[in-house]
């Protein structure tokens, strides 16, 4: 028998494979999250997630320089709040003048270039941990979608160049939209975190801020009321739409590696940029595996982005943004 049809002949080697290669992984794909805490000369290991620290907003500057020098032009910013300026309105959350505020306008000013994507949610300024305000027991929709409306304003009076609703209230990206619109901040973009699931894989995050939910028969134990149960699909496609209808400039899901049907899924649906979110328990599980010897931790890494972009993403929020930047690089 002649075989006619071989596939194996664009595998021969890594020219002819480079050649026909469908998918390219670049810098210019990526999001770096960044931890930013009080103090100067700062910064603290996070365990759980290897290479991972919050720093004050001093050297939260260096590490922007050296992102924006190896080609990562994005930021998406969280910051650790102290205990005493938490409570349930999350009114710290719109301090002019609070840490989120103070560093988006230090690294405005200090990198110009670098695009700020400031988390626009409750959750670390909670004395609950939740992403909204609790009314008896339970987290309130609309309340919570005014003080979202104030702390994206206030991200944007500071500087943000993308605000990012990570919270997964409903309708509060329609909020958003109009808050900024009457204040003004028509250039001021919205990455909503459309399909956000209730995640086993959020700890290491949650660790970093200590923004998990208070062990309280009074109030929810997780999240689950807001974001979304890990075994739906179509639901996620109707969070999407919303979203898209309601004014949202790129679309976020989240996790990423469990969920690349979603992310094809979305990308059948929209032509919106879509962002991933390769999230902390992803990175934790992988940098595990790579410090046993298990897996190759370069290559690993890479693969992984890889897939995340061939199932359809635009941007990938992760944790390895750097690491991958200097792989890429050399």
């Amino acid at each position: 028998m002649i075989i006619y049809s071989r596939n194996r002949r664009l595998r021969t080697n890594e020219s002819i494979r480079s050649l026909v290669r469908e998918t390219v992984l670049t810098v210019n794909d990526f999001v770096m999250p960044i931890f930013v805490m009080e103090g100067q000369n700062q910064h603290e290991p996070i365990a759980s997630m290897p290479g991972i620290y919050r720093r004050s907003i001093d050297l939260t500057i260096k590490e922007c320089r050296e992102l924006f020098d190896l080609g990562v032009k994005a930021v998406n910013l969280y910051v650790k709040v102290p205990e005493n300026l938490k409570d349930n309105t999350g009114k710290e959350a719109w301090n002019d003048n609070g840490l989120m505020q103070t560093a988006i306008k230090a690294i405005k000013d200090a990198v110009p270039g670098m695009i700020l994507m400031p988390d626009v949610a409750l959750d670390p300024y909670s004395i609950y941990g939740h992403d909204g305000i609790i009314t008896n027991g339970q987290v309130e929709n609309d309340a919570t979608n005014d003080a979202l409306v104030k702390m994206a304003v206030s991200h944007a009076k500071a500087g943000a160049d993308v605000v990012a609703p990570s919270d997964m209230m409903d309708g509060r990206v329609m909020a958003i939209r109009e808050g900024l619109e009457d204040a003004g901040y028509h250039n001021v973009g919205i990455l909503s975190y459309a399909a956000k699931y209730a995640s086993s894989l959020y700890g290491p995050f949650r660790s970093a801020l200590d923004s998990a939910p208070v062990d309280n028969n009074d109030i929810p134990k997780d999240k689950k009321t807001y974001q979304m149960d890990f075994a739906n699909a179509r639901e996620a496609i109707n969070e999407v739409l919303k979203d898209v209808d309601e004014g949202a400039d790129i679309i976020m899901i989240k996790p990423g590696l469990p969920y690349l049907d979603i992310v094809a899924k979305t990308r059948e649906i929209t032509d919106l940029p879509i962002a991933v979110y390769n999230v902390s328990g992803e990175y934790a599980m992988l940098k595990a595996a790579a410090q046993n010897g298990w897996i190759d931790n370069d290559k690993a890494i890479i693969e992984s982005l890889t897939c995340i972009k061939r199932a359809g993403a635009d941007m990938i929020f992760t944790y390895a943004a750097k690491e991958a930047a200097i792989l890429l690089n050399n």
